[in-house]
């Protein structure tokens, strides 16, 4: 019989039991299984469990990761800054849906909740993802105004018109979401720039007053950086703003068509 060694990290194994600190025991409570490494832990990631008294905290779920935090296990790691929906800091994997921790209600998942941190991505510890390959790919589609015509006394001016088509593009936060929902860049995220950054890419593509749409295009014109998407859609499915990157990269390869007729 072949003998076969588990890499290390390799699977995920049942962690601590917290009990909540309440002596109140009639007080409601939700049960949450929750993600646990540590870079200077030996063994295999863990899912802790942990209770939380919900009349003592906000309803959302970022509200009960504070709350243990607060209360209960101060080694529990995440990010979160705004708690508005709007910095994508709070992007987790909860229930098995990619979501901001901040918007997403307690209420609306049945029984204990699961949270992990964002799939297919190194962890640096617990709910925190490295993000900065996913950084990286969005500085390298050059996500601001290029121009050649000399810079005007006030402003570049933009029709009304023109400035609508950027609706559904400009309200990406870059919560990475969309892009680690996405099969095609869990097996390329090395070179397939996913879709939260082809969504950026086609936001300064169809600006008005943009200038360098052909060295945009170039940059873009690559088997991996922008083909490797298959319209599986998991991407406007998760995204927490409803936006719809697969339509962007398809308007993107139109574009792409359009230059060599």
């Amino acid at each position: 019989m072949v003998e076969l060694t588990l890499p290390k990290n390799s699977r995920i194994e049942d962690g601590k039991v917290w009990t909540k600190i309440e002596s109140d025991t009639k007080a409601p409570t939700r049960e949450f299984k929750i993600y646990r490494w540590s870079p200077d832990d030996d063994g295999n990631p863990r899912t802790d469990t942990y209770t939380v008294n919900t009349d003592d905290c906000g309803p959302m779920v970022l509200d009960a990761l504070i709350w243990i935090k607060s209360n209960i296990d101060p080694t529990l790691t995440f990010r979160r800054s705004c708690r508005e929906g709007i910095c994508g800091s709070c992007a987790m994997n909860i229930d098995g849906t990619n979501t901001l921790a901040c918007t997403k209600g307690m209420a609306e998942v049945s029984g204990a909740i699961s949270i992990y941190p964002l799939p297919h991505m190194p962890v640096v510890k617990d709910l925190v993802p490295d993000l900065t390959n996913f950084y990286a790919q969005h500085r390298s589609i050059e996500p601001y105004l290029k121009t050649v015509t000399p810079k005007p006394e006030k402003e570049w001016k933009q029709s009304p018109e023109d400035r609508e088509k950027l609706d559904g593009l400009y309200e990406c936060i870059l919560c990475a979401c969309c892009s680690t929902s996405c099969p095609s860049y869990w097996w390329n995220g090395d070179r397939y720039l996913g879709p939260a950054t082809l969504l950026q890419a086609y936001r300064w593509l169809i600006d008005s007053r943009d200038e360098a749409t052909g060295e945009r295009l170039d940059n873009l014109e690559d088997p991996f950086r922008l083909y490797r998407c298959h319209t599986i859609m998991n991407c406007a499915q998760a995204c927490p703003k409803g936006l719809n990157p697969a339509k962007a990269i398809a308007e993107i390869k139109k574009m792409m068509v359009e230059r060599r007729v």
